[in-house]
């Protein structure tokens, strides 16, 4: 058996060869020619799997170790027998860490107090819903915004998408979808962008064609807006005038911990075994992380010592300088320099590898909520 893989994917080697032959390739080099004569195809969101990949091939389980399905073509995959299997909920945690760190360091940049502040939160699933419980521990009034889970659970509460742009802060955790009445494409285009109010905080970590990145790059100046973006159109070749405005911008790598990417590669190698019939067993540890234990010395909440501590963990200011760097490039440069910052990138640990010794109880349940370990 014959199988493909992205080789950014964790641990892909020592997992997927249980089942048979496995090449692994960047991501943007798997194409039609490669994918010929193989029978399992397990890719990330830079691989476009359509009938223009697949045509001719014998592949017949293709996986993607993403939370995302928009660089999926599922109807084709249907109508060839094509088994498919993906990721969510595998970065969840890591995502939701990105956007308190994001916030967090914007706050402290800008000397913003989150006291007496709304969030809208559009996407509450698995990830908005965890950003939903850590906007709560840091006291925001929540707005939450997903009209397919409101049909499900019409009781709970939930707001329009005119409410959540009301909001002090907008972060966004949607699914790219082009099409019925739930499509995000350009859900934040141009006048649902002027409908936010000055100064707001926007965030995404979604997709980036879920905000109309020309009318944003208009705007953001307008409305002196504090955005960012870990995503963007046209990846890898975006919007220089925009990467310039925005206060934070990330190489699309929100979701970019070590046991997110693990989860990714085991909820793939679950359902390749579940396809197949097998029984693999894949053990693997994650190496323990050293010098783990920070120190809060506040009694009470305060954004710019918070953000200090998540600083010492995950310094996303060195990111967004690194993602920065890409405006002195010439074109090919700039798309060869985006996927090597997301190739190279050092995987980030998520907050329960760490221990915190808050002085009050207030912070001691707010660090708890943020799953970290209490001395």
């Amino acid at each position: 058996m014959k199988i493909i893989i992205d080789e950014n994917i964790a641990f892909a080697k020592e997992a997927f060869s249980f089942f048979g032959d496995t090449i692994l390739l960047p991501g943007r080099e798997i194409t039609n020619d490669v994918v010929k004569e193989a029978d399992i195809l397990i890719v990330r969101s830079v691989t476009n799997v359509d009938e223009r990949l697949l045509s001719g091939s014998s592949v017949k389980f293709v996986g993607t170790a993403t939370i995302g399905t928009d660089h999926i073509d599922l109807n084709y995959l249907k109508s060839k027998g094509i088994t498919f299997a993906d990721a969510k909920g595998c970065n969840a945690f890591a995502v939701a860490e990105y956007f308190l760190t994001a916030l967090l360091k914007v706050c402290a940049d800008e000397k913003i107090s989150l006291q007496n502040k709304s969030i809208g939160i559009v996407g509450v699933g698995n990830v908005g819903s965890k950003v939903a419980k850590f906007s709560e521990l840091l006291g925001l009034k929540v707005f939450r915004n997903d009209p397919p889970l409101q049909r499900i659970n019409p009781n709970e509460n939930f707001s329009s998408l005119n409410e959540v742009l009301k909001c002090d802060i907008i972060t966004l955790h949607v699914p790219l979808t082009f099409e019925g009445e739930d499509k995000t494409y350009h859900l934040l285009n141009e006048a649902n962008l002027k409908r936010i109010k000055d100064e707001t905080v926007l965030i995404n970590t979604s997709r980036g064609a879920v905000i109309d990145n020309q009318a944003l790059r208009k705007i953001i100046s307008q409305k002196n807006l504090k955005v960012i973006l870990d995503v963007w159109e046209n990846e890898p070749d975006l919007d220089l005038s925009l990467l310039e405005r925005v206060k934070i911008g990330t190489p699309h790598i929100a979701g970019y911990t070590l046991e997110g990417k693990v989860n990714g590669t085991v909820m793939i190698f679950k359902a390749l075994n579940n396809f197949l019939g097998t029984d693999y067993k894949f053990a693997f540890s994650l190496p323990e992380v050293k010098n783990n234990i920070l120190s809060y010395n506040n009694d009470k909440f305060d954004e710019e010592k918070v953000y200090d501590l998540f600083s010492k963990i995950y310094d996303i200011g060195t990111d967004n300088l690194q993602m920065k760097k890409m405006l002195y490039f010439d074109k090919e440069d700039r798309i060869k320099y985006f996927d090597n910052l997301r190739k190279y990138y050092p995987l980030r640990r998520e907050f329960n590898n760490y221990i915190v010794n808050p002085k009050s109880i207030k912070m001691k349940e707010i660090f708890q909520g943020f799953r970290f370990k209490i001395i």
